[in-house]
């Protein structure tokens, strides 16, 4: 089963690997993202090292928030002028949503993120900074 969950930004503040490592350190999480990772241009399996781990990660997709929601005024009134839109999918393992719950967490923080779990109500940043280390936890003890 996969599960995808959406990163709403302005594309002029998607970031630079170099500058969402920093976000992820500074929050106090122990991810280290694939060093060649540029969220503007890859696809497909984004490799990442979470606590010492390596092999984990999650599929990354990226483009124009209208190829993702069309004309729902909904969606489109809840992420603004965000016109970018990062789609991190990850299947049954935790270490792979934590993954992406980390890097979720940064891109709220530090660069205006608006966070969608699979059509469900945005998530605030207060809500993932909860959440998170919880996800980390259950994946710290996944076999």
């Amino acid at each position: 089963m996969s599960n995808t969950q959406f990163a709403f930004l302005e594309k002029s503040r998607v970031p630079i690997r170099a500058s969402l490592q920093a976000s992820i350190d500074a929050l106090g999480f122990d991810l280290q993202l694939y060093p060649a990772l540029d969220l503007l241009s890859d696809a497909g399996f984004i490799p990442c090292v979470f606590y010492g781990v390596s092999d984990i990660g999650f599929e990354l997709y990226s483009g124009p928030t209208s190829d993702v929601i069309g004309d729902n005024d909904e969606l489109l009134s809840a992420i603004g002028n965000h016109d970018f839109c990062l789609n991190m999918v990850f299947h049954s393992s935790m270490k792979d949503c934590a993954a992406v719950m980390i890097v979720s967490c940064a891109l709220a923080h530090d660069f205006g993120a608006v966070i969608f779990y699979e059509g469900e109500t945005p998530m605030s940043l207060e809500m993932l900074l909860q959440e998170t280390p919880e996800v980390i936890e259950l994946a710290k003890t996944e076999d």
